[in-house]
């Protein structure tokens, strides 16, 4: 190789991105006036494609390799210039590389609550929040449609459009499911699939696709969280009046192991009404059958206990207001339409179907005249 030809090979152009960022989707190559020498080498990284453009047209794309830029790897753009006779000077072409890699750890959620009712709790609020990963499918079809002329195209640039999508289907998905919210953890994975494949076409049209989307977690509003608690805790508890003499039994134990009167007055005094109150269950109980000429005369035996109002819950405006008695109802702007619910009942029902109220609703005035 002469001195000239040597000289000339050290000018050759080698057109490559090596990007440190995490985040960079499209980078436009920068060279003055956009001018590459002729048999300059394109270096194409793994996780890379590269597209040529010239004077706003795609003229060719490149995948994964090493190549040396003539009229024979630039068929398109050899056609486009109009070099018939070789292809021995620079030519003007813009170069963008794309990132095919999977861009992951990508946030979405809800902006504000959505409005969702639940088959057993009625109508709630909720909020959800997640992740998901991004991956470019077609640099040519983002190339037209989305980046354009931008020379540095980054995640956050498309991640508020993917964010709006997600919680559009999101809506969609968990409102048609009718799964119970108390039953949504256990299918998060089943509608991260459903939330992604409603959204292929809507992606397709931008080159970009979802390998993976994730629902960490979906919450109801403080208020119906704090209710669902107090009702676990009484399901915990279950029979309320062995509970209570569960306690009255520990309270008179530990009275009686301390013989010296070391209790505080609070405790003796609360020993004292628990063992009463035991005395006036006791009393409350049921007599056992005796032989008739020593069973109590009718007038000595104790009244029964009154009879416990239902107590009825009713919702309004999203949030679950009770408990009330039936006609405790009237003051919270009940009508036929109005969901309620009490305990045995599987879920809430409107008024107007619920016989144990037909009374209550006789009482409600109809509405005022125009």
């Amino acid at each position: 190789m002469g001195l000239f030809e040597k000289i000339r090979a050290e000018f050759i152009d080698i057109v490559e991105w090596l990007d440190n960022s995490n985040d960079t989707m499209v980078y436009r190559f920068e060279r003055f006036q956009n001018e590459i020498k002729n048999g300059a080498k394109l270096v194409v990284r793994p996780g890379q494609k590269a597209v040529f453009v010239n004077e706003g047209q795609v003229a060719d794309a490149f995948e994964p390799g090493t190549y040396d830029l003539t009229t024979q790897n630039l068929p398109i753009l050899s056609t486009l210039k109009g070099w018939k006779y070789g292809f021995n000077s620079p030519f003007k072409a813009e170069v963008y590389f794309f990132s095919t890699r999977v861009f992951t750890n990508l946030k979405w959620g809800t902006a504000n609550p959505i409005m969702v009712r639940d088959p057993e709790l009625g109508p709630v609020r909720l909020r959800a929040f997640g992740s998901y990963n991004l991956r470019i499918a077609d640099p040519v079809k983002l190339l037209q449609d989305v980046v354009s002329t931008d020379g540095l195209f980054q995640v956050d640039e498309i991640s508020d459009q993917i964010r709006n999508t997600i919680m559009t289907s999101f809506a969609g998905a968990v409102g048609g499911s009718g799964i119970a919210l108390l039953d949504l953890a256990s299918r998060y994975r089943d509608l991260g699939n459903t939330i992604r494949g409603a959204m292929v076409e809507d992606l397709e049209r931008l080159g970009l696709e979802l390998p993976q989307l994730l629902i960490e977690n979906v919450s109801l509003p403080e208020e119906v969280e704090t209710a669902l608690d107090k009702r676990a805790s009484m399901g915990i508890l279950g029979n309320m009046q062995q509970y209570a003499q569960f306690q009255a039994a520990n309270a008179i134990e530990a009275s009686a192991n301390n013989p010296n009167g070391g209790g505080t007055p609070a405790l003796d005094f609360g020993v004292g009404i628990a063992m009463g109150q035991q005395l006036m269950g006791a009393m409350a109980q049921p007599a056992v059958q005796t032989p008739a000429a020593v069973q109590t005369p009718p007038s000595a035996q104790m009244p029964p206990p009154p009879v416990q109002a239902v107590a009825w819950f009713i919702s309004r405006d999203g949030q679950n207001f009770g408990p009330f008695a039936a006609d405790g109802l009237l003051g919270q702007g009940l009508s036929r339409e109005s969901y309620v619910w009490k305990a045995g009942m599987a879920g809430w029902l409107p008024a107007a179907q619920v016989p144990e109220l037909a009374n209550v609703l006789a009482m409600v005035p109809p509405p005022p005249m125009a």
